[in-house]
């Protein structure tokens, strides 16, 4: 009986669990999981996605070689999705030194820009043209923003001259080993047309077996599409074997410049590094001129209305003016009395004729003369001009 009462359990408890209405729910979901769970749990699943997102980015060419006048096919994957990139062929290259002469060993005006997708993938066509120098040749692939990164794939130009490439000194290596910056800020002088001013800070590595002490790098300074002006510029200090070390190297460029600015860094004979830099206009200059232009033409005008007001005769000035302008006889104020009004003849008294002239009616000279003497005699008894005379004839 205790054999027997083993083996019924279970299938009174199976009975129980296919009864409940979550079990095939259940079982299914736990089936369609347990590959994915197999997946994850393998080991190297985790090293695969990561080596997936630290690919690096690859390009390939339709062709090998090509002569001038042909076309090829640039395709690439691995880069940063978004990312503007720029297509050369250059000469005195290869994949390992990379391009020795920097851009000036390459075709530029020939060159391509391509952006990447969103999967960081790029197909794009080229002409084939002649590098400057000669061959071995590379189609340079870069980065223009971001992070700066190169790929070079090996290209033949057809019927191109082939030279052996320069030799490497012996000694110390130097290699870029992080992002190069530009550091620093434009002040108020620079709007007005100063000087911009910045500082090229990058990280190096000697990557050679013996120290390098004191290198002389080249600073390029390139605006649009012009080749890059290169400038000596000495760093003091010693970079041991394996060691590496913080570059400043100060960059300035022209008064006045403005626009869209390219600089390079060279050591050896290699551009190390490339950094674009936007300059803003200086609106301080455009200002000045302006107001120069208002000033100006106000002055002289002015200046001219003066000259005219002095030049122009005396009686075609305004009474007012000329009254304003007459120079006084006098420095101080006149002490005589004010003259009186002179009396016309036809307002004087007459008197008759023989009638001696009586002193007190003659006029004096003051204000008492302004008031006309009255007759001594009445207005009857006076001569008349009209009246007969009664003298006799003579």
């Amino acid at each position: 009986m205790t054999g027997q009462a083993g083996p019924a359990a279970p299938r009174s408890g199976g009975h129980r669990g296919a009864g409940s209405p979550f079990a095939g729910p259940f079982v299914a979901l736990l089936v369609a999981l347990l590959p994915a769970l197999l997946m994850l749990s393998a080991p190297g699943a985790g090293a695969a996605g990561t080596r997936a997102a630290d690919a690096k980015p690859v390009v390939t060419l339709s062709k090998q070689q090509a002569g001038k006048g042909g076309e090829i096919t640039v395709k690439g994957t691995g880069w940063r999705p978004n990312t503007l990139l720029m297509m050369l062929i250059c000469g005195q290259s290869t994949q390992d030194r990379g391009v020795i002469g920097g851009t000036n060993s390459c075709a530029n005006a020939e060159g391509r820009a391509v952006t990447t997708d969103a999967k960081g993938a790029f197909r794009k066509k080229m002409p084939v043209a002649e590098p400057p120098v000669p061959c071995p040749c590379v189609v340079h692939v870069a980065a223009v923003t971001g992070e700066q990164t190169t790929v070079d794939a090996v290209f033949v130009v057809a019927g191109h001259p082939l030279a052996a490439l320069p030799k490497e000194t012996a000694g110390g290596r130097l290699a870029v080993l992080a992002t190069t910056r530009l550091e620093g800020e434009s002040g108020i002088l620079t709007w007005f047309g100063a000087p911009p001013a910045r500082q090229l800070v990058l990280t190096v590595g000697n990557l050679g077996s013996a120290p390098v002490k004191d290198p002389v790098f080249e600073v390029g300074t390139a605006h649009g599409v012009f080749a890059p002006q290169w400038e000596e510029q000495q760093w003091r200090g010693t970079i041991g074997s394996g060691r590496k070390a913080q570059i400043k190297l100060p960059v300035e460029l022209t008064a006045g410049a403005h626009g869209d600015y390219q600089i390079s860094l060279r050591y050896g004979g290699k551009v190390l590094a490339e950094q674009p830099w936007g300059v803003g206009r200086p609106w301080g200059v455009t200002l000045f001129w302006i107001l120069l232009c208002l000033v100006v033409p106000a002055a002289v005008f002015r200046i001219g209305m003066a000259v005219v007001d002095k030049v122009r005769p005396r009686s075609s000035r305004a009474p007012g003016r000329a009254r304003r302008h007459r120079p006084r006889r006098g420095t101080g104020r006149s002490t005589k009395a004010p003259k009186a009004p002179k009396t016309s003849k036809a307002a004087k008294p007459r008197r008759a004729p023989g009638a001696a002239e009586d002193p007190a009616a003659a006029p004096t000279d003051g204000p008492a003369a302004t008031t006309a003497a009255l007759p001594w005699f009445t207005p009857d008894s006076a001569p008349s001009e009209n009246r007969p005379t009664t003298k006799g004839h003579s």
